[in-house]
């Protein structure tokens, strides 16, 4: 049986990455593949993580082999599993690369392991240039973009800046897959049971965590907006600060919208997100810059319109008047979207929502990388 370590954030640690190299991990054992995750006992320093804790407090997803070992900060650890994997010859180790301060420990691992020169490596770059730059970001990169094999993106400014770094590297640009793994969609009326939110609003809904480039601002100044501030809209904002909430807070109060936006802005844990989801009419991605966004693939799993501005692959994700509306990032613009999108008969992008759903699969994605490990072959 062919064997596939994923390294990347599993449970214990909680997020979307978790999500999605847990999910990962089980499209390959479908596909018939021994399979198996390496995560961190110790992803960030607590300096820099922005939330309030980097562990779910979830139980750990059943029959799932996840080894929790990696120390981001420990050299000599990178060594150790790095000399453990060369070993272990998995036929391919699948590597998440989503922050430059991560390059230094996961560059070092995969170029151990290449040493066995059997393995291959094949990278899934949520991001090659991160949203907030610091210090040390291009040299991270470039140390961790010479180890793997190949690479898998899901956009193509992602795939831009990689070749930027690797003008010659073997790729292939594939849709993120559906969170499908978050349960199934329940009716509007028990979503909001759950949550405590009216059933007769009309709801806009922001989800995940909020940092600076996904422009939570923006959309608080279109609720203040005339054609939103005198609606029966109002807006949901489902997710944890990763930076300083003040400023949003007292935007909300010096503009007088306290009553149109309702805020849970906890962590949303992975057994809450389906009430969210559920509840909502539409859901609004209004980021200033983006490359993909793993909002786009839950909105579709749950089967929900979206607002999106014209940033980075959301409007290639969310064709304009098919399954959403794609807007400028400006709260005006927004605004003018979400009042436009209510003026729609109810499920008016539902069918077109539903083709383009069957795009997002797993086994797509599962068959892209076998590709490029056939191509690798040769």
């Amino acid at each position: 049986m062919a064997s596939a370590v994923i390294i990347g954030p599993a449970h214990p640690l909680r997020g979307g990455l978790a999500s999605f190299d847990e999910r990962l991990t089980r499209a390959f054992m479908e596909a018939g593949w021994d399979a198996e995750i390496f995560t961190f006992s110790l992803q960030y320093p607590g300096f820099l993580f922005p939330g309030t804790t980097q562990y779910s407090d979830e139980p750990a997803p059943r029959n799932l082999n996840i080894n929790v070992c990696i120390n981001s900060i420990n050299p000599f650890n990178w060594i150790r599993i790095g000399n453990l994997l060369r070993k272990k010859k998995p036929d391919l180790v699948i590597v998440r690369y989503w922050l430059p301060f991560m390059g230094p420990c996961l560059g070092t691992i995969l170029n151990r392991v290449k040493k066995n020169n059997f393995t291959r490596i094949i990278c899934i770059a949520d991001n090659v240039i991160p949203h907030e730059k610091r210090p040390g970001d291009k040299w991270f990169t470039r140390y961790f973009l010479k180890s793997p094999h190949a690479f898998i993106t899901m956009s193509e400014k992602v795939n831009n800046d990689l070749l930027t770094f690797r003008p010659e590297a073997k790729f292939k640009i594939v849709d993120h897959p559906l969170y499908d793994n978050f349960g199934d969609k329940i009716d509007v009326s028990s979503a909001r049971d759950f949550l405590e939110i009216s059933k007769t609003a009309k709801i806009a809904l922001f989800f995940g965590f909020i940092r600076k480039y996904k422009g939570l601002d923006l959309l608080i100044k279109a609720f203040a907006d005339p054609i939103l501030k005198n609606s029966e809209i109002k807006l949901v904002v489902a997710g944890e600060f990763y930076e300083d909430a003040q400023p949003y807070l007292d935007l909300i109060t010096t503009l007088n919208v306290q009553d149109k936006i309702i805020l849970r802005t906890h962590f949303i844990a992975d057994s809450e997100v389906k009430y969210y989801l559920s509840s909502c009419d539409v859901v609004v991605q209004p980021y200033k810059n983006a490359t993909q966004s793993g909002v786009t693939p839950l909105a579709y799993h749950f089967e929900k319109p979206m607002i999106v501005t014209n940033v980075g692959a959301l409007p290639q994700l969310v064709p304009h008047e098919k399954v959403g509306l794609v807007c400028e990032p400006d709260a005006k613009d927004i605004a003018s979207a979400i009042k436009h999108f209510f003026d729609y008969p109810p499920g008016h992008f539902q069918k077109n929502l539903l083709e383009e759903k069957k795009k997002l699969s797993w086994p797509a994605l599962i068959s892209s990388i076998l590709s490029l490990q056939h191509d690798l072959e040769k």
